[in-house]
């Protein structure tokens, strides 16, 4: 009965009474939002500085102006006219002021040093010049800093959508005038920091426009990994030639000349110093001076861990860097020739770093910036870049090979080149036992901890191949005795 009575009531009202009072609705609401608009056009009903917006100049401004001018023609009022020409020269005044304000604006960094050791505090001096007559009573720049590297007098933002850190400043500078603010940073992190770009902010004194620009101001800070010193290391040559002594008398070096002796019928003739032999008028020949050189490749392992997906150890990455690191100031310093293989990679890179051995001046330089910016990215995996690269390395070089960890295919790496005539030194971290089948290579294991200093100290395997004849003769002795007085 009540369903009949409300379809009886829709039929009596009929469906075009709803619309046309919808239709009226609307048309009020238009009507509202009309009103509404022309007075938010003229300013009214809200507030004449709106904090919302950063810039405070708007349309309202001009129309303000225009309705100024007209009611005092209008009214003949001259205050009226007069307020209206302030107000139009100081839009116009701000306006050319901010067009202006980025003319001779510059800011700069100063390093105190670009390249750094870990530990070093570096100052970083930011300059902002103003280079006209016109003032700038604000300025805003936001500067990108590393978040690796704390900063003494403050402490940097994170940005929310790039995660790098953030210098902000706020600044005031006078006509011809230049600001100059300080900071130190700490090295507490290896790598290529980069500084910059900077976004500067700045307007007109009476803050109704505003201009943003973006500086690409792009600087760079080195950071070298850490180096130790070297208690002791002792690693092989190859090499019959060089510039160190040897213990021996087994290899001489023909460019080497100590002095001359009477010939004797067992000498080779291409000995004979004729000059010598022709003032003392009897034959005399060259005495040469025995050498053999160290000519190290230095080949790192960035995978820290047996499988390349399981991630990595940071703590362990940056101790073979600083391993890496130190041996190559070692060896250089040392004026050794040296080299460097790792199976990681530059920034924005996928090509495996690889350095020929060698002493030039700039050669440490080139190793500790490739260690500094080396990433954790694995680009193949390591066995099979020393096996690839091996025929291309110099035949007399020592492969001094940095590895966390050793795995079974690495070590089948070594023995290979061990077979082939390589002389292998095997630096790890592994901690556990090693493979049997590596006697005959020389293995430095480091211990666990902090790296104050790097103690390589005796080999835990292969300690035998450092040894010269006399010295492996003398322990041979002191074995033998040592075991005739444990039998009786």
């Amino acid at each position: 009965m009540n369903k009949d009575m409300q379809s009886i009531r829709r039929q009596i009202r009929g469906p075009d009474a709803s619309e046309a009072r919808a239709e009226m609705i609307a048309a009020q609401k238009e009507e509202k939002g009309s009103w509404r608009r022309l007075k938010d056009y003229f300013g009214y009903g809200k507030r004449r500085i709106d904090t919302s917006i950063q810039e405070q100049f708007n349309a309202a401004w001009i129309a303000m102006s225009l309705l100024i001018t007209l009611f005092g023609l209008i009214f003949r009022i001259p205050e009226l006219l007069a307020a209206a020409a302030i107000l139009l020269t100081i839009v116009v005044a701000s306006w050319l002021w901010n067009r202006m304000a980025f003319f001779g604006l510059q800011y700069h960094r100063e390093f105190s040093e670009r390249r750094a050791f870990m530990g070093e505090n570096i100052e970083v001096r930011v300059h902002l010049s103003n280079h006209k007559f016109l003032p700038l009573p604000w300025v805003t720049t936001s500067d990108v800093f590393p978040k690796e590297l704390p900063v003494a007098e403050t402490t940097l933002l994170v940005r929310g959508d790039t995660g790098k850190g953030e210098l902000s400043n706020f600044w005031a500078v006078k006509w011809y005038d230049r600001a100059t603010r300080s900071y130190h940073l700490k090295a507490t992190t290896r790598g290529f920091h980069t500084f910059g770009p900077v976004d500067v902010e700045t307007g007109d004194g009476f803050g109704m426009f505003r201009s943003a620009r973006r500086l690409e101001s792009v600087q760079t800070l080195v950071v070298y990994p850490r180096i130790v010193p070297l208690s002791s290391l002792g690693i092989p040559a190859k090499e019959p030639f060089g510039d160190r002594l040897a213990p021996s008398f087994m290899f001489e070096d023909p460019l080497r000349t100590v002095g001359v002796r009477d010939y004797r019928h067992e000498d080779d003739f291409r000995k004979v110093h004729w000059k010598a032999s022709a003032r003392r008028q009897r034959l005399q020949t060259r005495v040469l001076e025995p050498t053999n050189d160290i000519n190290l490749m230095i080949c790192l392992n960035v995978q820290t861990v047996s499988k390349i997906y399981m991630g990595v150890i940071p703590e362990h990455l940056e101790k073979v860097v600083s391993i890496a690191a130190s041996i190559g100031y070692y060896a250089l310093m040392q004026r050794w020739p040296t080299g460097l293989l790792v199976n990681g990679a530059l920034p924005h890179s996928d090509q495996s770093l690889k350095i020929l051995p060698g002493r030039s001046p700039d050669q440490l330089t080139t190793i500790l910036e490739l260690l500094a910016a080396v990433t954790p990215f694995a680009t193949a995996r390591f066995h099979r870049l020393l096996a690839a690269e091996s025929p291309h390395l110099p035949w007399g070089a020592t492969l001094v090979v940095i590895s966390s960890s050793l795995s079974d295919d690495l070590a089948a790496t070594l023995l290979d080149l061990k077979a082939t005539g390589r002389r292998i030194v095997l630096i790890t971290l592994e901690q556990g036992p090693l493979p049997a089948v590596l006697e005959d290579i020389i293995i430095y294991r480091v211990p666990e901890g902090a790296l104050d200093e790097l103690d390589l100290g005796v080999p835990e395997r292969g300690a035998e191949a450092l040894l010269t004849p006399e010295q492996m003769q003398h322990a041979a002795i002191r074995q033998a005795v040592a075991s005739s007085l444990l039998r009786k």
